[in-house]
C-alpha cells in the first residue's frame, strides 16, 4: 500500500514578507536608519499592505524596526550594547555546542561543512558578500544541530540572525572571510577527529575574532551606523 506524505503548507502572505524583509535587513540592503513605507514595502515585495504591516510589527518585536510617527517604520541602528550582548551570548553557547558537537560528525554532515568552507568569495560583489554570509551562518548552525541540543540550536540560529548583520556592515571596512574560512576547515578537522576542547577553543578564537572585527568598523571615526 502507497503512503500519502501530507502536503507542506505555502507560507502565508504575511510568513512571505516577514521572510523577504527581514533579509533585506539583514544583508543590510535596507541599511540601520533608513526609512520603510508599509506602501513602499509592499510594492517591494509585490504583496498588499496588510501582510506587510503584520510583517513589520512581528519585526518590531525582534528589534529589527521601530514605528515613527508620520514617518513610518525605520530599520533600527546597531547599538555598541547589541554588538556585546550578541557576540556575549554566542562566546557563551557556541564553544559548548562545538564541544558537544565532536566525534558526532558522520560523512555526509562533513561533506556538508566541507561545502559551506569552500563558498566563493568576492569583496567587490554584493551577492558574493551574501552568499558567503549565508554559508557562514550555514556552518555555525550545522555544528549547533550536530551538538545534540535542539534548544540549544535554535538559540544559536536566532542569534545568528542578528549578528549576521552587524558582520555583512562590518566586512565592508575588513574583508575576515579568508580568516574566517580557514577557521571553518580546522574546527571542522577537529571536529571530525572528536577533540572536544579543540574544537571549542576554535570556536571561542573565531566568535570572539569576528566580535572584535565589527566593534572596531562600527565604531571607526567615520562610521555612523551605530549608537
Amino acid at each position: 500500500m502507497s503512503m500519502v506524505l501530507p502536503l507542506e503548507t505555502p507560507p502565508s502572505l504575511t510568513e512571505q514578507a516577514l521572510s523577504a524583509l527581514r533579509r533585506e535587513i539583514l544583508t543590510t540592503r535596507l541599511r540601520p536608519g533608513e526609512t520603510l513605507s508599509e506602501a513602499a514595502a509592499a510594492q517591494m515585495l509585490g504583496l498588499g499592505k496588510a501582510p506587510v504591516r503584520a510583517a513589520l510589527a512581528r519585526l518590531a518585536e525582534e528589534g529589527l524596526v521601530q514605528a515613527v510617527p508620520r514617518r513610518g517604520w525605520v530599520v533600527s541602528l546597531v547599538t555598541i550594547r547589541d554588538i556585546h550582548e550578541v557576540f556575549g551570548l554566542r562566546l557563551l553557547l557556541e564553544p559548548e555546542a562545538a564541544r558537544r558537537a565532536a566525534g558526532r560528525v558522520d560523512a555526509a554532515a562533513l561533506r556538508r561543512l566541507d561545502a559551506v568552507c569552500a563558498c566563493g568569495y568576492q569583496p567587490e560583489d554584493e551577492e558574493s558578500t551574501h552568499a558567503f554570509l549565508d554559508a557562514n551562518k550555514a556552518f555555525h548552525v550545522a555544528v549547533a544541530e550536530l551538538s545534540g541540543n535542539g534548544r540549544l540550536a535554535r538559540q544559536i540560529d536566532r542569534l545568528l540572525d542578528e549578528s549576521t548583520r552587524m558582520l555583512a556592515l562590518g566586512l565592508r571596512r575588513r574583508d575576515r572571510t579568508g580568516e574566517m574560512a580557514h577557521e571553518h576547515h580546522a574546527l571542522t578537522e577537529a571536529l571530525a577527529l572528536g577533540r572536544a576542547e579543540e574544537a571549542a577553543a576554535i570556536m571561542r578564537e573565531q566568535v570572539a575574532a569576528s566580535h572584535a572585527m565589527v566593534l572596531a568598523a562600527l565604531t571607526a571615526p567615520d562610521s555612523a551606523t551605530v549608537i
